[in-house]
Formats: structure tokens, C-alpha cells, sequence
């Protein structure tokens, strides 16, 4: 089990978090982290995205109006 320090919202202060035994696979890189003082439960991850771009064919035109 690995473990770290993060602030837990239920104890409301930074609390040791440990990873308990994952039934995924995952090891000590396991999303899950649960409290060592109150045992709540956070999951831990990233996510990646991909922007949309921007064609520069389909650019609407620009037009100066008179005041």
C-alpha cells in the first residue's frame, strides 16, 4: 500500500491517504485513495482531450461598419 498526504474535506485537514489493495490491477499507481483518519474515499486521475481547431478556410468574413 502506498501512501500519501492530501487534504481530506470530512476530517478537514491533511491527512495521511493509502491506496487499498486494487482488484483492477492497478498496484500502488491505483486511483483510488482512502482516508487513514476517516476512511473517505477520493479518486485520483487525469484525462486528456483534444482541442478543436480552427479551419482557416471556413473563417467568416470581417466587415467594418460606419458609425
Amino acid at each position: 500500500m502506498s501512501e500519501r498526504e492530501l487534504y481530506c474535506d470530512t476530517c478537514e485537514g491533511v491527512e495521511p491517504f493509502e491506496a487499498p489493495p486494487c482488484a483492477d490491477g492497478h498496484g500502488a499507481d491505483c486511483p483510488e485513495l482512502v482516508c487513514t483518519g476517516c476512511g473517505a474515499a477520493v479518486l485520483v486521475t487525469t484525462f486528456t482531450f483534444r482541442l478543436a481547431r480552427r479551419s482557416g478556410r471556413h473563417r467568416p468574413a470581417t466587415r467594418r461598419r460606419a458609425a
